[in-house]
């Protein structure tokens, strides 16, 4: 009885402590979305007598680069605790600091939301896409404090909030500290919901599009399916904070198309036009993020801890998160049926070819390609850049070595494979949330496969840019790997063709036909082998008519001055990959284990 009454007090301290803690508190109003505006209202309490220094996030949760979000707030005011007006300053594009306060900061200001994806917000009449560092203000040193929001949704929208964090019994919703809170992207709408507890933990599905239930019902049960896929990779669902795992699919026409993992959710949106069908819209991008629940926000680089707020974030180890991830997109989908084994085959090609042939691993290795985040991930700039001749995405440059990899430890013959690779380091990694490093990387396939194997594989195509041998490695597996069309001509490059005038679609390629002619990305060219571009609507139309190894002539113009130059032609490089019908009993066994749908 003693016992149960220390209990009891220990407890009532606890809950006491809770209601004693200071609060972030934001209140958000929609009284004006049909111009894409909303209004935001912040209470900072407790504060120290010194200046406040209130900051708009310059990164966002998954991606690298800068995004400056601060360009979007306007009206920006602060009152003290009594209503009295606060003086402002402004030291740099992305701070407000407010001095003079009471120790209460009442902050305020409007925003303007247009653009709803994965990285930035929309407002309007139909809903509210949120991506929290777009959305919301937080001040600096106050990181630690819990958040609290209220929403005030529209009167008569049927609006409802679907988010990763906790729902609390007032109506606001709460966020254990502000990492947490930025990480937490909401979406706010008439939404379709679909949910379903698996292994204990309950999976969401808030999909914000014209749909109908039958429509949704089969979509969920294919988003289920992949879910489950993914969880046999890794042996376990991750241990959700909240028990709880949320996509939040917003697939509308004023949308703009991407894909956010986070801790406990996910953004997947979609533009799809409100009269297409609802099908399996976006579904390798939910295949995509959901991996990421388990590689990179717990199987986490050292390089992106802590997440820089106010800075680019580089990382070197994003090979692995993106593109083993990238590789697993749409493998999983093939596991779970939602696409056939053989769509799946006969796409890996394109992929394999584009790293293969691309100049861009002369200048980087697949380490260094990673370090091109911040310039690349949705980043902006005017001037001209070479990234066609001098990077290869991160994402497929990865995907490829995954698939790779797999093909590699599955030849062995001794039940290795990239699944129980990634087990292993979700158990060493993940599990115990450990941040990892390259060699960390290295030490566990070392572990796995042996040392042998591991600083081989690492030695030649992870720190050095060598490329395995993709031929051999997918014949093993019951695949054709081959020249699409060997005895076609090519110039390397794409030409586009408008008003007669032909464009290569980006800079040209180093060491092709029109890179070695000194033909250059702002020429216009006028004739190919003779034959005005004038009533040609594709390049290959003249084309067909020669051979590899033939030299012809092409006529441009660059800046108003006429030129004219000899071009090589080089035999076709593309290469794609095709179903072996004729693979052997061994070839076809492996290909099956890989394939096939697993637990």
């Amino acid at each position: 009885m003693k016992l149960k009454t220390s209990l009891i007090i220990v407890l009532s301290l606890i809950a006491l402590a809770i209601q004693a803690q200071t609060y972030t508190e934001y209140e958000v109003s929609f009284d004006n979305v049909v111009h894409h505006e909303m209004d935001v209202a912040i209470k900072f309490a407790n504060l120290e007598d010194k200046v406040l220094e209130v900051r708009m996030s310059r990164t966002s949760p998954g991606r690298y680069a800068l995004h400056e979000f601060a360009k979007n707030v306007y009206s920006v005011k602060a009152t003290d605790s009594k209503g009295n007006e606060l003086k402002i300053t402004r030291p740099n594009p992305h701070q407000w600091d407010v001095s003079g306060h009471d120790g209460t900061v009442n902050f305020k200001y409007t925003l303007y939301a247009n653009r709803a994806g994965g990285t930035y917000s929309g407002v309007d009449e139909t809903h509210a896409h949120l991506n929290i560092p777009a959305t919301f203000a937080f001040a600096r040193n106050l990181g630690h404090r819990p958040v609290k929001v209220k929403y005030n949704l529209p009167q008569g929208s049927n609006w409802k909030v679907a988010t990763q964090m906790k729902a609390m019994d007032d109506g606001t919703y709460y966020a254990p500290n502000n990492y947490y809170f930025m990480d937490s992207p909401t979406e706010i709408a008439d939404f379709h919901l679909r949910e379903r507890k698996l292994d204990g933990k309950n999976i969401r599905l808030a999909l914000h599009t014209p749909a109908t239930d039958a429509e949704v019902d089969k979509y969920f049960e294919e988003l289920m399916g992949v879910v489950e896929q993914q969880k046999a990779v890794f042996g376990e669902l991750p241990d959700f904070d909240y028990g709880e795992y949320t996509f939040l699919s917003c697939y509308v026409p004023n949308a703009s198309g991407d894909g956010m993992e986070h801790r406990n959710s996910t953004y997947v949106v979609s533009g799809k036009p409100a009269d297409r069908p609802l099908a399996s819209t976006s579904m390798g991008t939910i295949s995509h993020e959901f991996f990421h629940c388990w590689n990179v926000e717990r199987i986490r680089p050292k390089s992106l801890e802590p997440f820089n707020f106010e800075e680019a974030n580089m990382s070197g180890e994003l090979w692995f998160a993106e593109g083993f991830t990238s590789y697993y997109t749409n493998l999983i989908r093939a596991r779970s049926g939602s696409i056939t084994k053989k769509q799946y085959a006969n796409g890996l090609g394109g992929a394999v070819n584009y790293v293969i042939n691309a100049p861009g691993r002369k200048f980087h290795t697949p380490i260094e390609m990673s370090y091109q985040a911040p310039f690349v991930d949705a980043a902006r700039s005017v001037d001209p850049v070479n990234r066609g001749n001098t990077f290869i995405s991160y994402y497929t440059y990865g995907s490829v070595l995954g698939l790779a990899l797999d093909m590699s430890l599955r030849s062995m013959d001794n039940g290795l494979n990239l699944d129980d690779y990634m087990k292993l380091v979700w158990q060493k990694y993940g599990k115990p949330e450990i941040p990892y490093a390259v060699r960390d990387l290295q030490a566990t396939l070392a572990e796995y496969a042996g040392a042998r194997f591991a600083n081989q594989f690492f030695g030649d195509y992870i720190f050095n840019s060598q490329m395995p041998d993709y031929t051999s490695l997918f014949k093993k597996m019951g695949l054709n790997f081959n020249l699409s069309n060997p005895e076609a001509a090519s110039l390397g490059d794409n030409i586009r063709i408008r008003d007669g005038r032909g464009q290569l679609t980006s800079n040209a390629t180093i060491g092709g036909p029109l890179y070695n002619a000194g033909i250059e990305a702002e020429d216009q060219i006028t004739t190919i082998a003779g034959t005005s571009l004038a009533g040609i609507s594709n390049v290959n139309d003249i084309l067909k008519n020669h051979k590899p190894g033939e030299k012809i002539s092409i006529e441009f113009e660059r800046w108003g001055v006429k030129k004219s130059v000899q071009v090589t032609l080089e035999a076709s490089k593309a290469r794609r990959t095709t179903w072996d019908q004729n693979a052997d009993s061994k070839a076809a066994q492996r290909r099956e284990a890989w394939l096939a749908k697993k637990g």
